[in-house]
């Protein structure tokens, strides 16, 4: 009898080490599980980095743009009112890259005896295809926004706005900037504005030469 239960109690003690043995071994499997990543899922950085869009690359618009970097001198006739001689006046501007989409420039002048700050910026927009900028100066609260295009021989940029008109505030009218370049050092501007009579009116020429 005793011989009996010791051969069942050594079976039973058996049958706990074994169920015990495997408990051990399939929580240990899932444990393992958890923290390997599937064969197929890649790790989460790597994922991330896939999804993230790739960056903007300039364009040759982008580039043309670069070609006004620098220090220039400007010599400019304003015409006031039609038929006098026009206000002739000398300035400076600075223009600096803003990465390689955008230019900056500074002009400084001095207008009707008052010192005159202008700051104009200029980029391209590839969905529009079209150069945009924006004009803000010292003399007037108006935010300017121009949108242009550059003409077949890639000398000319021609940009456009509209704007409040001079000689009847209040009411909106279109005006165009006509950027020539002459060389590499030489640069001629012409600004103009659309009259009651359907033609455009020049008011101010100006040309520039590179000092840099």
């Amino acid at each position: 009898m005793n011989s009996l239960s010791a051969c069942r109690k050594h079976k039973l003690f058996s049958a706990l080490l074994l169920a015990a043995s495997v408990t051990v071994t399939l929580t240990a499997g899932a444990l393992a599980a958890e923290k390997a990543p599937a064969a197929h899922e890649a790790p989460k950085e790597k994922t991330a980095a896939a999804a993230m869009p790739e960056m903007p690359k300039p364009t040759a618009e982008h580039q043309w743009l670069q070609q006004f970097v620098g220090e220039w001198k400007s010599d400019a006739e304003a015409y006031m009112e039609p038929g006098k001689e026009p206000v002739r006046m000398t300035g400076t501007e600075s223009v600096k890259p803003l990465g390689e989409f955008w230019t900056i420039s500074e002009v400084k002048s001095t207008m009707m005896d008052q010192p005159f700050t202008g700051n104009m910026t200029l980029g391209y927009d590839p969905k529009k295809k079209k150069y945009i900028g924006t004009w803000v100066d010292s003399m007037t609260g108006q935010l300017w926004e121009y949108e242009g295009t550059v003409d077949s021989t890639g000398k000319i940029l021609t940009l456009n706005a509209e704007g409040s008109c001079p000689m009847n505030p209040g009411k909106m009218t279109k005006f165009k900037d006509v950027v020539e370049l002459k060389d590499k050092n030489t640069k001629v501007m012409t600004s103009s504005m659309l009259g009651e009579d359907g033609k455009w009116v020049t008011m101010m020429t100006s040309t520039a030469k590179r000092v840099d």
